[in-house]
Parts: structure tokens; C-alpha cells; sequence
């Protein structure tokens, strides 16, 4: 029988048919060999009959699938002995995490910090964070980016008013000045009464907490900016 492309076709006893020409082995089944095993004899496209050596018969459908069993076992003993591709170890393994807040915009996306001997290795998402549930953008999971960066500022820059060029200066030196700086502006500025009202306040002063700033962090800040007098507080995730 010929059917599709040519290939000519035979009818099995059972109604299945098959190629002629394909390799299917054939023996007369013993008391040892498989029920399941394929049955029939191979032929060649010119009709011959094609006999394997009596010395080396064929493997049955079983004995082959056994071999794939025994051939996945041993790729994996493979494996995991060292012969096999290699798994690279996770680069946080050893690392202390610590968990922070993204320092971009005041969605207030949690982080997690992986540092090695004072230098950090990888920040990532923190899936127990409620707000961003280890979710990340772009900024936010490129943030490792602005820490190890060669052209990242580490010292003050200082311009004196109606100056061109930066100085350096400590930390210790910026901070005594800020200080300075809000008390002056407060000192000019602050107002007792208005109008016969006490009010205990100064307008020249805002602050604006930024999505860096956990709970209590923005209630102490709250705290110290109401001791001040200041009454323009606001929240960088409210604007």
C-alpha cells in the first residue's frame, strides 16, 4: 500500500500501519522476552529481510526505557560530583542584609542591603515590605549604582556666597555650620505675637522629610521642627 510522499505502507495483524523500511525488530517472543516489546521484522525499502546478528539482539522497549533511567541517574551523580555545568554560589552567601528604604521618590519602597567587609554586594527588593511587597523599579534596583560609583560625592563641597570655586571641608565643619545658620535665621525671624496672639513661630524656615525617613524618624524630626517654631512641615510621599 503507498500512501503521502511515496512511502509505501504495511498492514499490520493488529490494523496499525507502518513504513516499510522501518528498523522494528522482530523475533518469535520466548518464554523470557517482553509482552510489550515491538514484534516485527525489519525490512529494507527493496523488501529483503533484514536479520540482526544472533550474537548481538536488540534491546525490548523496557531494557531501552531502563537505560534512559539509568543514564538520567547517572548525568545527575555527574552532576553533582563536579563534572557537570557549574552552579554559580549565591553572591550574597555570608553577606549581612539590612533592610532601608529606596532614598528616590516618596513611594517608600523597601530595600534589603547585602554588605561584605563594610562594602555593599547587592541591594534588592524586601518581599516583606508592605508597600513594595520586593518589588523594585528601574531606580530603585540600579540604586547599588550610586554607592559604588567612582565619581559619587564623599566630602563637602563648600562655595562661600558670590564665590566660583568648590573648597572641601569636614563633616564637622558643615554640620556646626548648618547649625549656625538655622539658629541665626530663626533668631531674625521668629515672631511671639501676631496681632496680640501668641504664636511662637517663624515662616523663614521649611522642612521637607523625604521617603527615606521611617516612622520614627519623621516623628522625631516632626518633634524637633514644632520646638523650632517652624510651621511649614511637609512630607516628600504627599506631594
Amino acid at each position: 500500500m503507498r500512501g503521502a510522499h511515496g512511502l509505501e505502507w504495511d498492514q499490520s495483524p493488529v490494523g496499525t500501519m507502518k513504513p516499510i523500511g522501518m528498523l522494528c525488530r522482530q523475533q518469535h517472543r520466548g518464554e523470557g522476552d517482553d509482552p510489550m516489546s515491538d514484534q516485527d521484522t525489519p525490512t529494507r525499502p527493496d523488501g529483503a529481510d533484514v536479520v540482526p546478528p544472533a550474537d548481538a539482539p536488540g534491546p525490548t522497549r523496557r531494557q531501552f526505557l531502563g537505560g534512559l533511567t539509568t543514564g538520567t541517574v547517572a548525568v545527575g551523580a555527574i552532576t553533582q560530583a563536579g563534572c557537570g555545568p557549574a552552579v554559580p554560589p549565591l553572591k550574597t552567601l555570608g553577606a549581612t542584609a539590612t533592610t532601608t528604604v529606596c532614598p528616590f521618590c516618596g513611594v517608600g519602597c523597601g530595600q534589603v542591603v547585602s554588605t561584605q567587609r563594610d562594602t555593599v554586594i547587592n541591594i534588592e527588593g524586601d518581599p516583606a515590605h508592605p508597600i513594595s511587597e520586593g518589588t523594585l523599579c528601574s531606580k530603585g534596583a540600579a540604586s547599588i549604582q550610586v554607592v559604588n560609583n567612582p565619581r559619587r560625592l564623599q566630602k563637602v563641597l563648600y562655595r562661600a556666597p558670590g564665590g566660583k570655586a568648590w573648597e572641601e571641608k569636614t563633616w564637622d565643619w558643615a554640620l556646626e555650620r548648618i547649625a549656625a545658620r538655622a539658629k541665626d535665621t530663626r533668631d531674625k525671624t521668629f515672631k511671639t505675637t501676631v496681632d496680640g496672639r501668641v504664636v511662637n513661630r517663624t515662616e523663614a524656615i521649611a522642612c521637607l522629610g523625604g521617603s527615606a525617613l521611617d516612622n520614627e524618624e519623621a516623628y522625631l524630626l516632626v518633634k524637633l521642627m514644632r520646638a523650632m517654631g517652624l510651621v511649614y512641615i511637609e512630607h516628600q510621599a504627599r506631594l
